[in-house]
């Protein structure tokens, strides 16, 4: 059976570090307040865009696979955790989910894995 996660160890950590941002993404959002404070410093828009970027790139960087496969896998992760995320926020009270949200997280994960996949992450593939 084919490996998700990398069999490297600082490729499998990375792999993980990209899905420990991502809760600590759910679970920070999740506190009341907490979004409106973190507003203060930048926009939904930027936030959603550098912190989905950051774990797309995590978890490409941390699957295993040829580049295309692990980009690939990273852009798909990215999009259901996208859509988890804003489905949590739509049934909090003080949250609202939002369709641009997603986009902006599905946005992030497709220049992230095409510029990693592109630049080959300093790694040639073989066929």
């Amino acid at each position: 059976m084919p490996r998700f996660i990398s069999d490297k160890p600082a490729e499998a950590l990375m792999f993980r570090c990209g899905l420990a941002l991502y809760l600590a993404v759910i679970l920070i959002g999740s506190i009341p307040g907490a979004r409106a404070e973190v507003g203060e410093v930048a926009s939904g828009l930027v936030l959603h865009f550098v912190t989905y970027a950051c774990i797309a790139y995590l978890l490409a960087c941390g699957a295993a696979g040829s580049l295309t496969a692990r980009a690939i896998k990273a852009f798909c992760i990215v999009v259901v955790m996208g859509a988890l995320d804003e489905g949590i926020q739509s049934f909090l009270p003080y949250r609202n989910g939002a369709l641009a949200d997603w986009m902006v997280d599905m946005s992030a994960a497709l220049f992230v894995t095409l510029t990693w996949r592109i630049r080959g992450n300093g790694k040639t593939e073989t066929v």
